[in-house]
């Protein structure tokens, strides 16, 4: 099939990533259409009105390209899919990446499941990531923008939306992104980036998990057991975490912060340790479950390779071995600081992204990394 008798949907978000992948598509001589999701629904005006915004972006964006936009709501399957599995997370104590599960479920799911409906041959978004794909063997290779790359985010697509996927970002910088974008005449070409929670956006986190979740403040206790404060419950706090915890410049103890080191779910107790390198918080081996390997199967039993423990983190080297019940351990050549259960361990060999899973728990290995067996 030729690019020209190609027909591919455009996820427009009303941001300029999406905007420039339609052009680009546009310009290389596919039939592209835009896509609008409306995936999030509540009560906030300030929501209502950011998605109303985002839209109207969007729509700027296909008249300037002469493509039709389609709009499709698909709160339902978020809610089901994506923000159940982020509020059970965060109840028992862990933390979450929904941005993860958004993707596997619901942009590279529900999306291209009614794309295909609608005709399309392949669905397109404003990722950074690369796929190549022979007809049998599908690859995630990481973005050519190291600082912009997102194959973190997608290392749990299936193999075969994968190969139904185009990310024409891949090979460009952001600044050229943005280029393009002022020379189409887009109006967001200078929008700011999305942090927030995906589809849900920015706001204030802390009010709004209360609304799902209720808070249950506790103690704030030294790993010896000294009860140094007061917080608001558990599930606003992540290890590492050093701001709002409210127990800075105590007169018994020494100047350096106070980071989180630990969750006691049970007795509702938050543990802090001083030092942003305090071996509390270096850990050289994890846990991980809920495995996707974009392959469908693990490279071999026992493997090395690199990993991220949390997005833009660089390559750390490890060591993979698999276990019997489809978990996989992980060791690293050097500790990792602040390794978070919840989050997402994502491996790699150079810029091919191999997959990854859920962190489950970490712990220091009894042996050093030089007397492990290498495979």
């Amino acid at each position: 099939m030729s690019s020209h008798s190609q027909h591919v949907i455009v996820g427009l978000s009303g941001g300029v990533d999406s905007a420039v992948a339609a052009l680009r598509l546009k310009q290389q001589g596919y039939s592209v259409e835009g896509l609008f999701m409306d995936n999030w629904e509540d009560d906030e005006e300030d929501s209502y009105c950011t998605t109303a915004e985002d839209y109207q972006d969007a729509r700027q964006v296909c008249e300037i390209l002469e493509i039709p936009l389609h709009k499709v709501n698909f709160a339902a399957e978020y809610r089901e899919r994506v923000f159940a599995y982020f509020l059970e997370a965060y109840a028992a104590g862990r933390t979450p990446n929904p941005d993860v599960m958004c993707n596997s479920e619901i942009k590279f799911k529900a999306f291209l499941e009614y794309a295909l409906r609608l005709g399309a041959d392949s669905i397109a978004t404003g990722h950074y990531a690369r796929v190549q794909s022979d007809g049998t063997v599908t690859r995630l290779l990481k973005a050519r923008d190291a600082n912009k790359d997102q194959s973190y985010f997608l290392h749990a697509v299936p193999a075969n939306a994968l190969a139904k996927s185009m990310f024409p970002l891949g090979d460009l910088e952001k600044s050229e992104v943005r280029r393009l974008a002022r020379e189409a005449g887009f109006a967001n070409h200078a929008k700011k980036d999305s942090t927030g929670i995906c589809f849900i956006g920015e706001r204030r986190f802390s009010e709004f998990l209360g609304r799902y979740l209720p808070a249950q403040p506790g103690n704030i206790c030294t790993a010896d057991g000294q009860v140094l404060g007061t917080h608001q419950g558990l599930m606003y706090y992540t290890l590492g975490q050093r701001q709002g915890l409210g127990i800075g410049g105590r007169r018994d103890a020494d100047g350096l912060p106070w980071y989180v080191a630990g969750k006691d779910l049970e007795n509702n107790v938050l543990t802090v340790v001083q030092g942003h390198e305090h071996p509390t918080l270096l850990q050289d081996r994890l846990l991980a479950t809920q495995l996707h390997w974009v392959a469908g199967q693990l490279p071999q039993a026992e493997f090395n390779s690199t990993a991220k423990t949390r997005y833009r983190q660089a390559d750390q080297p490890c060591h993979v071995r698999a276990l019997a019940n489809g978990n996989c351990e992980v060791n690293f050549d050097r500790p990792q600081r602040a390794m978070t259960p919840g989050q997402y361990v994502v491996f790699y060999q150079d810029a091919e992204c191999l997959g990854g899973g859920v962190i489950q728990n970490v712990g220091l290995s009894a042996a050093p990394a030089a007397a492990r067996k290498r495979a």
